[in-house]
């Protein structure tokens, strides 16, 4: 990159952010400080206000707007890319704020984008047997996202695993992540006071309230960090099955915590971290036929009672 191309970026990135800091961006253009400094000079000179607190960063006076820009042509393709994510994994809401900035996005193209960007769209496709949004509120994302901006709590109906009944929660979230096809949010949840996991496609109803967060929350990846080592109930597991049932699998897999897995001729032996035993024995019922428990051995117990209870009943 340029030197006029990397100050033109530069004094974008300082648009859209509050506050940025000088290691930020040596880090992101690979400079030194130094020419941070000077690229920053330079800015102040050609009459950008730039606003530098010593120990923060810098900031521009509020009022302060570049003029319109020109995106690059690989910029406008990927925006194409994210647009067609963006239909398949967000809620309804999202999906059209999305739609709407791509609106304002297009109209600075030159010509030749434009046709590029709509020749472009006739040839990626997203491709999905169900949505991440089935069962859920057409706005769930949107409103988690609102109420993380906003600082203000949420109410949602939620049906949590193994329960057939939803329950009432008022709840803090501290962010969103989408995990092996699903979305979830990370939340201090007022009724069991303590943080916890929400699945969105379990949000019946979901409400944002004028109740302002109580509690000053870390970000995210701390909490994703710490899920793992803090989560004690983890069980170990290690099952066996024939190599043929595989691909039916490769979906349900994930839900159930799987790890990894290891080929060896017709016997595929995969790993899973679970803390929900019951639920990963009434799925591995359905692999029984072709498949066998290595550990643990607690697994193995459940898995007998559960066929000793169906065997008393037939």
């Amino acid at each position: 990159m340029n030197r006029f191309d990397r100050i033109t970026a530069i004094l974008i990135q300082l648009q859209s952010r509050k506050i940025v800091r000088a290691q930020d961006l040596a880090d992101r253009f690979e400079i030194s400080l130094r020419t941070v400094y000077r690229d920053i000079s330079s800015l102040a000179e050609a009459g950008v206000p730039i606003v530098s607190e010593a120990g923060v960063g810098y900031s521009i006076m509020d009022g302060y707007r570049l003029p319109p820009v020109m995106f690059t042509r690989e910029e406008a393709r990927t925006f194409i890319t994210a647009e067609k994510l963006m239909e398949k994994f967000t809620d309804l809401t999202v999906k059209s704020h999305y739609q709407s900035a791509m609106y304002k996005i297009r109209a600075v193209l030159k010509s030749s984008e434009k046709s590029m960007v709509e020749n472009l769209e006739n040839h990626i496709e997203v491709r999905q047997h169900y949505s991440p949004f089935a069962t859920t509120s057409d706005n769930s994302l949107d409103l988690l996202l609102k109420s993380i901006s906003e600082k203000k709590a949420v109410n949602i109906l939620y049906t949590a695993l193994g329960y057939d009944q939803a329950s009432m929660r008022l709840i803090e979230p501290v962010g969103v992540y989408h995990e092996n096809n699903y979305w979830y949010t990370v939340a201090y949840c007022h009724l069991r006071k303590n943080y916890r996991n929400f699945r969105l496609d379990r949000i019946v109803k979901i409400e944002l309230t004028d109740t302002s967060f109580n509690l000053q929350h870390a970000p995210l990846k701390d909490f994703l960090q710490k899920q793992v080592s803090h989560d004690q109930n983890l069980h170990l597991i290690i099952i066996r099955l024939q190599k043929r049932i595989r691909p039916y699998i490769n979906e349900q897999k994930y839900y159930y915590g799987y790890v990894s897995e290891v080929i060896e001729d017709d016997i595929v032996e995969m790993t899973f971290l679970s803390s929900y035993l019951e639920g990963f024995a009434r799925w591995f019922m359905m692999l029984a036929p072709d498949a066998s428990i290595v550990q643990p051995q607690i697994l193995k117990d459940r898995l007998k009672k559960l066929i000793a209870e169906i065997s008393e009943k037939l």
